[in-house]
């Protein structure tokens, strides 16, 4: 959606030619609509992609009882762990393992050449360790290192002028965007698109077979103002600028090349969870479990509410037992997707387990109004998904009877499904409150543009392919799932380099 206003108002030229917008030209490139799992977010979509395997991934962090351990998609150890155990699900080195060169990723892809790759991070300094390789060698040459210090210092001065004139405006919604966000954004939008950009032309020019490289910018800016808002659209102004720079590379390079562009991730708008309601889910799982809050949240609505049900709910309970003392929910988020996990407990807990040691919890989380529906395990139906007024639907029945889940669109009753056969799934899973009208949700971060969960545009990205190469969908069927992405790259690699090149290799070319 995003890059199609874009193109219509002439910020991306470069993907317009492609497109051949002004009818004078044929176009040389196709767009196609792809959808994600549950878990929109890059992590998933890029260990997908890359390694042909989003399973056990149920967010972008998550807490695994068996290992007493969070899991970060982007922290260096997480990232590791993850693409081992892809490799291992798939016995395969992944996409670009045929003299491939993977570029400012969280995976490697199975590359030989690495550079800002987040999984190789963590490895002892060497050789085959070429993690901040990029940055070494773009840097060395001062004209590089002169220019784009100027333009972070630039881009710092152009956030803080922008966060002043919203803040003045009286925007909204608005998240702050002081402290140390004006480096972020200068290092995300500036920093780390000029070394990637580099390292592609660089790699273009020494023929490698394939090349995989993610931009941030767009991302990083649509989570502070709005993936709609005026600021993130001139950065995508100026990615398209990289590409035309990569283009321009890929006709003096000393092989053909398809440039093929893809996003891992929508992203949908909406006002925070906290905004909109003065709690954060953290706040509103311990109400509902009767643990103490904030004050300030215990004096909002729902912090009242909550609070009400705790006691109503305890008033039945026989009073000669006690409960026991257990360690407290552990309580995480991913855009508008929440995670609740009881650690002391080792295995996924049921319904029944948790309304017999919470028993108003799941209603307080189920009939809050910035909650959209929950999935838990149920010892009686495998799963359920719950929704407000005591809506409680087996898993097995939401073809006939979708529930809640019928204004989150097509794909997120099978998206629902596939996540509740994880092993680490969450004992709670909390989607927040869609708008189908606006595209709106409420993220349980501090991002008025995010993904993560269902809802709106974070679950449509798109695929920029050239015509030359087959088309994406097969028999017509919508593409769903990075996965199968993964398996569209695989076979357009197959049609360039021949049934005798392994299909190991990656597409030419990414950016997000």
């Amino acid at each position: 959606d995003v890059l199609t206003a874009a193109v219509r108002d002439g910020l991306m030229p470069t993907v317009a030619r492609w497109l051949a917008t002004d009818g004078v030209i044929p176009p040389t490139h196709r767009l196609t609509a792809w959808r994600t799992d549950w878990s929109s977010q890059t992590g998933a979509s890029q260990l997908g992609i890359l390694h042909g395997s989003t399973y056990d991934v149920p967010a972008f962090r998550w807490y695994e009882k068996d290992r007493g351990e969070v899991m970060v998609c982007n922290r260096p150890t997480s990232a590791a762990e993850l693409q081992r155990r892809a490799t291992a699900r798939t016995g395969e080195a992944g996409l670009l393992a045929v003299d491939g060169a993977s570029r400012g990723n969280l995976f490697s892809g199975g590359a030989g050449e690495q550079a800002l790759v987040l999984s190789i991070a963590t490895r002892r300094r060497g050789r085959e360790n070429r993690s901040r390789a990029g940055y070494f060698a773009y840097f060395s040459d001062p004209a590089n290192a002169v220019r784009t210090a100027l333009s972070f210092f630039a881009e710092i001065g152009r956030e803080i002028a922008q966060s002043t004139r919203a803040r003045f405006a009286g925007a909204h919604p608005r998240v702050g965007r002081g402290g140390l966000y004006p480096f972020v954004r200068a290092f995300a939008t500036v920093v780390e698109r000029d070394v990637v950009v580099a390292a592609v032309m660089g790699d273009l020019l020494a023929g490698r077979t394939a090349v995989y490289a993610d931009l941030v910018a767009y991302d990083e800016v649509a989570h502070h103002s709005g993936p709609d808002s005026r600021d993130a659209r001139q950065v995508l102004k100026r990615l398209d600028r990289s590409l035309a720079l990569i283009e321009k590379a890929a006709e003096h390079a000393p092989r053909p090349y398809r440039l093929v562009v893809l996003s891992d991730h929508g992203q949908s708008p909406g006002e925070t969870f906290r905004s909109r309601y003065g709690l954060t889910l953290t706040d509103l799982v311990r109400a509902g479990s009767g643990l103490p809050v904030p004050r300030g949240a215990g004096r909002t609505p729902s912090g009242a509410e909550a609070r009400a049900a705790v006691r109503a709910a305890l008033g039945r309970e026989d009073s000669e037992s006690g409960p026991a003392p257990r360690s407290e929910p552990v309580v995480l988020a991913s855009g508008n997707l929440g995670l609740v996990s009881f650690p002391d407990v080792p295995h996924r807990m049921s319904k029944e387990e948790i309304d017999a040691r919470h028993p108003a919890l799941l209603p307080t989380l189920a009939n809050h109004p910035g909650i959209g529906f929950l999935l838990v395990r149920s010892a009686e139906h495998d799963g359920v998904v719950l929704g407000p007024c005591g809506t409680e639907i087996p898993l097995a029945e939401l073809d006939e009877r979708p529930g809640p889940l019928a204004r989150f669109g097509p794909g997120a009753v099978d998206a629902v499904r596939r996540t509740h056969a994880f092993p680490h799934t969450a004992d709670i899973m909390v989607n927040s409150w869609h708008d189908p009208a606006t595209g709106q949700i409420h993220a349980f971060e501090e991002q008025i543009g995010s993904h993560g969960g269902l809802g709106g545009a974070q679950s449509r990205p798109f695929l920029l392919s050239p015509l030359t190469l087959s088309v994406a969908e097969e028999h017509g069927e919508a593409l769903t799932g990075a996965e199968r992405v993964h398996g569209v790259l695989r076979r357009w690699l197959g049609e360039l380099n021949g049934p005798e090149v392994p299909l190991d290799a990656g597409p030419e070319r990414r950016a997000a």
